[in-house]
């Protein structure tokens, strides 16, 4: 979908990277790029092709992914199995986003990139931050620690939120029927929730292949 987020994986071991591709894919909101295996292919596919995000590795053949991070201009989460703690130190001090350690599963990325998604809606809403705003930002980068806002619900969105039942997921524009809105309504406070961590994003392929978002209540 046009929207998507576009991911970059950067890992020398060609399994380890389609299969974290796989892994991208499978999460609602982002696509993968195809994979390169070098810093020096890495820096001419974020060039030409302008990714959202980079999942970078620290072992490359020919350069560290920490020496390649302080040359990049483009939001990165290090998967790496570098676990010391100086390489942890470097990353973040360079600027990543978030250190994902190897081996991790399918769920420990999904949460990963749906922490991003968060991070980026919330940055992405018009006019100046505050300082509350600014800091539920920062605090969605961490998955897991997803505070509900504490502004009051809008009658619309307190009713888009109760129209979800336990167990159940449904696309926007079942939400948009349940509710008496248009779909454009309700996918924009579907978004909101789902920012405030109220609301999950889950993505089905149909019979055309073409994938579709689903909603619905978080699993306790």
């Amino acid at each position: 979908m046009a929207d998507d987020f576009r991911v970059l994986i950067v890992d020398d071991d060609f399994h380890v990277a389609k299969l974290h591709a796989a892994y991208v894919d499978s999460v609602a909101g982002f696509l993968a790029l195809a994979p390169v295996g070098t810093a020096s292919l890495a820096l001419q596919a974020i060039h030409s092709l302008r990714p959202d995000l980079v999942l970078l590795d620290v072992y490359l053949p020919d350069a560290s992914g920490l020496d390649l991070l302080q040359q990049l201009d483009v939001d990165t989460v290090m998967l790496s199995a570098a676990s010391d703690t100086a390489s942890v130190r470097v990353a973040f001090r360079r600027g990543a986003l978030g250190y994902l350690l190897k081996p991790f599963t399918a769920d420990a990325l999904s949460q990963q990139l749906r922490s991003y998604a968060r991070y980026r809606r919330l940055l992405a809403q018009p006019g100046a931050l505050d300082q509350e705003s600014l800091e539920r930002a920062k605090r969605s980068l961490i998955p897991g620690d997803v505070t509900p806002s504490a502004k009051p619900r809008s009658a619309t969105e307190a009713a888009v939120l109760d129209s979800l039942e336990p167990g159940q997921q449904y696309s926007a524009a079942e939400v948009a029927a349940r509710v008496g809105v248009s779909r454009a309504t309700a996918q924009r406070y579907l978004s909101s929730l789902a920012d405030d961590g109220a609301v999950d994003i889950q993505l089905r392929y149909g019979t055309t292949g073409r994938p579709e978002h689903r909603y619905g209540l978080p699993v306790a």
